[in-house]
């Protein structure tokens, strides 16, 4: 590898400092050792912030991107194409990126037209869903993959289907220290003539230091001198969530074990400088880790580098570490197997001595200037693989190619008819019509909504609409009648409910959102309740004799089984109500009418989706094909005179051999549209589908029978229909969460639908 042919402007992708989490740390660690590597080069860095105003990034960063803005990530990708980078190093870690299981990311990798060389920060024997979509297009989108384990590779190979040519396997880098002993750092830090073990890195139940507490008062019968030494700040996200409860909970955990005198807490995240020091005045390393599926440790790694004697659960990086008697290997949520393990090292100090002998020495292997090397070879590799494509593209990006533009979230209307009961149904123009009160039917939606925004952003949504998101369970908690197992649906502005039980479509729609509830939220609260809810509502769906309520109910199964799969009277129930439409079907389908009624209502598409996601339970059953005729049927008869979407007008419906009503058309269809028809991609992968949910979408913003758009940008709301004469002036509930739920969806199907531009030959 010659100097010219190294690659002369290198752009890395991750956190970065003063940002506090390990990706940051280690994107700062590379970045600086190839650039010492390559002093000619030019190195540097897109940071990922995960908050709003970002950081005081020092000057190797020439971009900061939002984490959970979509279209930062293209404006990012376009920053990097116009500044000729020869290769693009990202960092992947599920949790660093927006969207769900960190899908944004794709939006830049699909747009940027140089090598890109991935390093593999987590790599999952059992991915969810999601997870394994993000890391199959993370895989296709990358030129190499660096993986920091031998562990990663045979995962990538078995699991995902990765040649072995395409992989790197790179250590995590480790500053280069001296071999010394620890006596010369202890005084420093005022534990001299004390046995020291450590623990250090970002504070959170992961770290597994609720069992290693525990093993001190055994450690300490034995080895009164021994101190344990915690370092580091409690994780920023946790903090947010919870406070310092993890934290406190381990301080009264040492008082109440009667070791709080053996315990220190540094609760300050440290410069490496510092750290040094830290692992200087170390004796034994504990890293009590609570599971196997961890690929990389960068705190193992820094501390074994240096020479220090490890106590390890058995996660992978662990294993592959500390093999040949490296260091000791304990099994997990086991104090007193880490009592024993710590004991027996500090009575036998030539074993210990060895140990470290040998870890340093392997050690020397992954300081950070072989690091850089073994990273520009992967660089060039990727480089020689695939020519950079030409600077020139521009011309190429043409609207075919170019990801498709989305407004941006706006949620103003939501949270304004909402307030502390629930959402209110009704509107006069935009504002909040009280003396309609409220229903179960909207608040279903809008929890609904609120889960999409949450498995959409990776995290919980904004405070306010999580604030939101409780209101509206609470609410269908409230329309619940446990005595019936019916759900109520009208409830007045006083909070007086109007009825003993709703229609069986609001009693399914609210099965709908529980199901969703129950099988998406981060809430452990939310996801409790709603699991409770649904539970307790669902038997009543098996006497329904509404296809749509028994679509609805389906809906909600299905998300349900996201989390609980092996409930057998809830897939029981599955089978039943999906027998129900199949039975409709035949008993009144045609070549001419493949529909399953005589007549085609409201919400149709969603009887479509429910038929859809079965075939994906039974991929060789015939609902799949039932559910993907049906909905190209109903494509067929939508599209207006221009080829613009035109849903069935509720002015008269369409009945068999009758005419079709064109008004007043209806947002709800354009949403269940949507949903149907991404649900049909996702299984089938027929780029129609993609192309008819943006086609049904884009009624919303004007492409349809009147040219008029009834999203309004500047509320946020949305209007109730469109008319002959026009749009209705009105954005009530219904259509305002239609049309928020639409572009939810659009933007969760954005990743996986946007081809990667091509430029021009």
């Amino acid at each position: 590898m010659t100097a010219s042919s190294l690659p002369q402007r290198i752009a890395f992708l991750g956190g970065y400092v003063p940002r506090l989490c390990g990706i940051a740390t280690f994107t700062q660690d590379i970045c600086e050792a190839v650039a010492r590597a390559v002093p000619d080069a030019e190195c540097f860095v897109v940071a990922v912030s995960d908050r709003v105003g970002g950081y005081d990034y020092p000057s190797r960063v020439r971009l900061e991107l939002q984490e959970k803005d979509l279209d930062s990530y293209r404006r990012a990708a376009d920053y990097l194409n116009f500044n000729n980078a020869d290769v693009l190093c990202v960092q992947h870690e599920f949790g660093i990126y927006g969207g769900p299981a960190g899908s944004h990311l794709l939006a830049l990798m699909k747009e940027v037209r140089m090598p890109i060389v991935t390093t593999l920060h987590t790599i999952l024997e059992k991915p969810s869903a999601a997870q394994r979509q993000v890391l199959d297009e993370v895989v296709r989108l990358s030129d190499r993959l660096v993986v920091m384990a031998n562990k990663g590779e045979e995962i990538l190979r078995k699991t995902y289907g990765v040649s072995a040519a395409k992989i790197d396997i790179i250590p995590h880098g480790i500053p280069d220290v001296p071999f010394e002993e620890s006596s010369c750092f202890k005084a420093q830090l005022g534990v001299e003539g004390r046995q020291v073990l450590l623990t250090f890195g970002l504070i959170g139940p992961g770290k597994g230091i609720e069992h290693a507490i525990p093993a001190l008062p055994e450690i300490v019968r034995e080895n009164p001198q021994t101190v344990y030494l915690i370092l580091g700040a409690t994780h920023p996200h946790l903090v947010q969530q919870e406070g310092e409860r993890y934290r406190l909970g381990l301080e009264r955990l040492a008082e109440d074990l009667g070791v709080k005198e053996n315990v220190i807490f540094y609760n300050r995240f440290v410069s490496l400088e510092d750290l040094k020091e830290f692992i200087g005045a170390t004796d034994i390393y504990l890293t009590p880790y609570l599971q196997e599926a961890q690929i990389t440790s960068g705190s193992l790694s820094y501390v074994f580098g240096a020479g220090k004697a490890v106590v390890s659960t058995p996660y992978w990086h662990a294993q592959e570490l500390l093999a040949e008697d490296r260091g000791v290997l304990v099994p997990f949520h086991d104090p007193k197997a880490i009592a024993e393990g710590v004991n027996e090292l500090l009575s036998d100090p030539e074993r210990m001595n060895r140990m470290r002998s040998d870890a340093y020495a392997l050690g020397r292997e992954m300081i950070w200037p072989a690091i850089a090397k073994r990273y520009l070879e992967s660089f060039q590799h990727a480089r020689s693989d695939r020519s950079a494509l030409p600077r020139e593209a521009f011309a190429g990006w043409t609207l075919d190619s170019r990801p498709y533009a989305l407004p941006p979230l706006r949620l103003d209307h939501v949270e304004r008819m909402s307030d502390a009961t629930g959402i209110f149904q009704h509107a006069i123009f935009d504002v909040p019509h009280f003396h309609e009160g409220y229903c179960t039917d909207d608040n279903a939606r809008s929890f609904i909504l609120c889960c999409l925004l949450e498995e959409i952003e990776g995290q919980p949504p904004s405070r306010k609409m999580s604030q939101f998101a409780t209101t509206y369970l609470a609410f269908l908690a409230a329309a619940l009648d446990y005595d019936s197992g019916r759900f109520r649906n009208f409830m007045s502005h006083g909070r007086q409910w109007l009825e003993d039980a709703g229609s069986e479509d609001s009693h399914a729609r609210a099965l709908w959102a529980t199901g969703t509830g129950a099988g998406r939220p981060h809430n452990d609260g939310h996801r409790r309740l709603a699991a409770q809810l649904f539970e307790q509502g669902l038997p009543a769906a098996e006497s329904f004799t509404s296809p749509r309520a028994w679509s609805f109910a389906l809906l909600g199964i299905h998300e349900y089984l996201r989390q609980f799969e092996n409930r057998s009277w809830i897939n029981a129930m599955r089978e039943t109500l999906t027998e129900k439409l199949v039975s409709l079907w035949h008993a009144c389908s045609t070549e001419e009418w493949p529909w399953l009624e005589p007549y085609v209502t409201y919400d149709n598409a969603r009887i479509c989706q429910a038929l859809i996601l079965d075939g994906k339970w039974k991929p060789q059953g015939e609902t799949l094909q039932i559910g993907l005729k049906s909905l190209r049927w109903l494509v067929s008869i939508q599209e207006g005179h221009s080829g613009c979407f035109r849903p069935i007008g509720s002015n008269g419906f369409y009945q068999r051999d009758g005419i079709r009503a064109v008004f007043d058309q209806q947002p709800v269809e354009a949403q269940a549209m949507v949903s149907a028809c991404h649900q049909a991609f996702r299984i089938t992968h027929d780029p129609v589908w993609p192309r008819e949910a943006k086609r049904a979408f884009e009624w919303f913003l004007g492409r349809n029978d009147l040219g008029l758009p009834l999203y309004d940008f500047n509320t946020g709301g949305c209007s109730d229909g469109l008319h002959e004469d026009g749009v209705s002036e009105n954005q009530g509930a219904e259509s305002t969460l239609a049309f928020q739920l639409a572009l939810a969806e659009m933007n969760c199907a954005e990743h996986w639908i946007t081809p990667r531009p091509m430029p021009l030959s």
